[in-house]
């Protein structure tokens, strides 16, 4: 045999076409030409596959070979077709007489034929599995890949192995991996003395998937109620878990197994950049806001990111993904996150002068833009207590009380609409959130003297659903409303620092 035709897959995002490496040996001077617009790093597979073929005891045919990785207009990059074009060439040369139909290779080769994982194994496997084929890649991989539910993966540490088992001579070693968690030690919120409002608004905000802006002075516990989120969060469905490690599989950043099912927290620093925030690079990656994906996004000290940078996150907070278009390549990320955000409206350096002051915080307040604010569903006031207050303060409930109301808040979501209140639509609102004739002319009063804007009214009723669906009541009244409404405190700070 002179040809052979062994596949494996590239990656486009979360995207993973099929790649067929396609070896063919002639007669001619001994070259090696790799083609099918491959990168740097599928280029230099000749280096590698020549000497783990060598290094394994196999013999490196004497002639003219010729790799082309169809289809020719789809860039291939990364180390990931090593093991299919070794495999091609030997099959094509005879020293592998095994039928590959039906199998997908994926791996990088040492120079002494082990195999290294590689990047993007979930989409990989989530590709291979719909096109109903079987998957041979490095054990690492194929242990996260068994995550994947009716998932067939083979994982192998040498292409000596893989050699074996194609030629029925010996069975792979199996995959295992340890089991999956679905709690972990996060922070106690009991821990957090006082702040009975904020507490309540972290609540809100796990029950119903709400973004929360907590605004203070600095040490009054925004960062740690934002730190003690994910403990209150019910755990990853297996649809959402597989959706979140794909993520971070192609980020380079496998998550652990015992984290499957975890929401993920991310607390980006502020001086990171657009790019690091939403993704991007000559070869799109994803970004904070995607790796948050199902999780919480932290972004404390808010007006301390650059306003450009602050303004990317207005579509992802709408749609949930993010599309990244660069001159080669475009890509498309799920970003279905919860924001957390925290600020100090007091900046320091003020001046002795009280409109001096005054001034100053405007300014600073002024890097935050209306249309994003009005994203935010809930904002509340972490004030600073005295140190004789929390001295006096009881302990507070404990996370797994909160966790458990939690819990039981969206069972009745997902029975009631089949999603969080948070991404409730507004033909869903109408139909969820009915308010009688007189709360719903109160809400108008107190949009107009609140003077907030249409989103705000939708972020209103989300918000009253949620605190409805925490007493259990099948409607949403005016209590509910009234609490809705307490949560609009920056919006009510806003105003004030504009009056003349």
């Amino acid at each position: 045999m002179s040809l052979a035709l062994i596949q494996s897959r590239a990656r486009c995002g979360l995207q993973a076409p099929i790649v067929t490496v396609e070896v063919h040996l002639s007669s001619g001077l001994p070259a090696f030409l790799l083609v099918g617009l491959p990168e740097t790093s599928v280029k230099e597979a000749r280096d590698r596959v020549r000497s783990a073929l060598l290094n394994s005891g196999f013999e490196f045919p004497d002639k003219k070979i010729t790799v082309n990785l169809a289809p020719a207009d789809l860039p291939k990059e990364s180390g990931r077709f090593d093991l299919a074009i070794a495999l091609g060439i030997l099959q094509a040369s005879g020293q592998l007489q095994a039928d590959t139909s039906g199998y997908e290779f994926y791996g990088e080769l040492a120079l002494s034929g082990a195999l290294r994982p590689i990047l993007g194994d979930i989409p990989l496997m989530l590709a291979c599995q719909q096109a109903g084929h079987q998957a041979l890649m490095p054990m690492e991989n194929a242990s996260q890949a068994r995550q994947i539910p009716d998932a067939v993966v083979h994982g192998a540490a040498h292409l000596l192995q893989v050699h074996a088992f194609l030629q029925h001579q010996q069975a792979l070693p199996p995959v295992t991996m340890p089991p999956t968690v679905t709690a972990r030690d996060w922070p106690e919120l009991q821990d957090v003395r006082g702040q009975q409002q904020a507490k309540r608004a972290l609540e809100l905000a796990a029950a119903g998937g709400h973004h929360l802006l907590m605004y203070g002075p600095a040490g009054t516990g925004k960062s740690m109620l934002a730190q003690r989120l994910p403990g209150l969060l019910p755990p990853l469905t297996p649809a959402e878990a597989l959706s979140c490690a794909a993520v971070y599989s192609i980020a380079g950043q496998p998550r652990a197994l015992s984290d499957w099912q975890l929401p993920p927290f991310r607390q980006p620093h502020h001086s990171c950049s657009a790019v690091a925030l939403v993704g991007g690079s000559s070869v799109p990656k994803p970004g904070e806001i995607s790796l948050a994906h199902h999780g919480v996004l932290f972004l404390d000290e808010l007006p301390e990111f650059p306003r450009t940078v602050l303004e990317v996150l207005r579509q992802p907070l709408e749609s949930g993904t993010v599309f990244i278009s660069r001159a080669a390549r475009q890509a498309e990320f799920p970003a279905q996150f919860q924001l957390v955000a925290a600020l100090n409206p007091s900046p320091s350096g003020h001046h002795q002068d009280g409109r001096a002051s005054h001034e100053q915080i405007r300014r600073y307040l002024g890097r935050l833009s209306g249309p994003l604010l009005d994203r935010i569903d809930l904002q509340v006031e972490v004030p600073l207590l005295p140190i004789t207050a929390l001295q006096q303060q009881q302990p507070g409930e404990t996370s797994a009380q909160v966790r458990s109301r939690v819990l039981q808040a969206r069972e009745r979501q997902l029975a009631r609409q089949q999603k969080a209140n948070a991404l409730l639509s507004a033909t869903e609102l109408e139909q969820h959130c009915q308010l009688h004739q007189a709360d719903a002319e109160f809400l108008a009063q107190s949009m107009d003297k609140l003077q907030l804007s249409a989103r705000c009214y939708h972020k209103l009723l989300r918000v009253a659903r949620t605190i409805a669906d925490l007493t259990a009541s099948p409607q949403v009244k005016r209590e509910h409303v009234l609490e809705a409404i307490s949560y609009r405190a920056f919006d009510r700070l806003l105003q004030y620092l504009h009056q003349p």
